[in-house]
């Protein structure tokens, strides 16, 4: 199974200190998603990466701007996904991203 979230995303996170830019890379892993996130400070692996149709949700830890542990929640539609992350009792962050296409 070809899991909808494959590939690399452009990613922005619409925190309350400002919009955050990623880049999330999801790639198989012998059928079981996995993944990246980079930014200008750090590059994090993803945990618990799950696909059910087109929801994806997964954890990653983070030590900039601040250490947190976020999970995230989102929907693949086509290259698009739209979701929200949460760091405990922090609000809900936005969460938007377009997939790049294969030649960038």
């Amino acid at each position: 199974m070809v899991h909808p979230v494959i590939g690399t995303w452009d990613v922005s996170l619409k925190t309350p200190i400002g919009t955050l830019r990623a880049t999330y890379v999801f790639h198989d892993t012998g059928g079981v998603p996995a993944g990246t996130a980079s930014t200008a400070a750090e590059t994090v692996a993803l945990t618990a990466v799950t696909c059910a149709d087109t929801r994806v949700t997964w954890r990653q830890s983070v030590t900039r701007p601040m250490r947190l542990h976020l999970d995230f929640d989102v929907v693949v539609e086509g290259d698009t996904l739209a979701g929200h992350s949460r760091a405990g009792r922090l609000p809900r962050t936005v969460v938007t991203g377009t997939r790049r296409s294969a030649g960038s």
